[in-house]
């Protein structure tokens, strides 16, 4: 039970340190840029979070027409709303990897 939250959790978490370096190096420098890392950011990680959670119900046996039973619309608000609820693990992590992008800029100032 520990090994199948833990190794989930953390793997969210490091990719949620990840997900703002690896854009900070496709944006430029400044406070600008900075907010719309973190704006991307969060939404990769929602979209991330979503795919899982269908991977995770297809594992657990649910048919994909099932799934694909409630439309477009459906399945964005309903795996949508279970990615919002791991952004208790992953947010913070995001936050503290985006206030450590400025320590690395060489031609924006903070």
């Amino acid at each position: 039970m520990t090994a199948a939250l833990l190794i989930p959790a953390m793997a969210l978490a490091l990719i949620a340190w990840l997900v703002p370096k690896l854009l900070s190096m496709i944006l430029p420098e400044g406070i600008k840029p900075l907010i719309v890392n973190g704006v991307l950011s969060a939404l990769i990680l929602c979209i991330l979070t979503g795919v899982y959670f269908v991977f995770l119900y297809l594992q657990g046996g649910i048919p994909l027409n099932r799934i694909l039973d409630l439309g477009i619309v459906g399945n964005v608000v309903f795996f949508g709303r279970l990615a919002l609820s791991t952004s208790l693990i992953w947010a913070p992590f995001m936050l503290l990897s985006l206030a450590g992008l400025p320590r690395t800029w060489v031609n924006a100032v903070w």
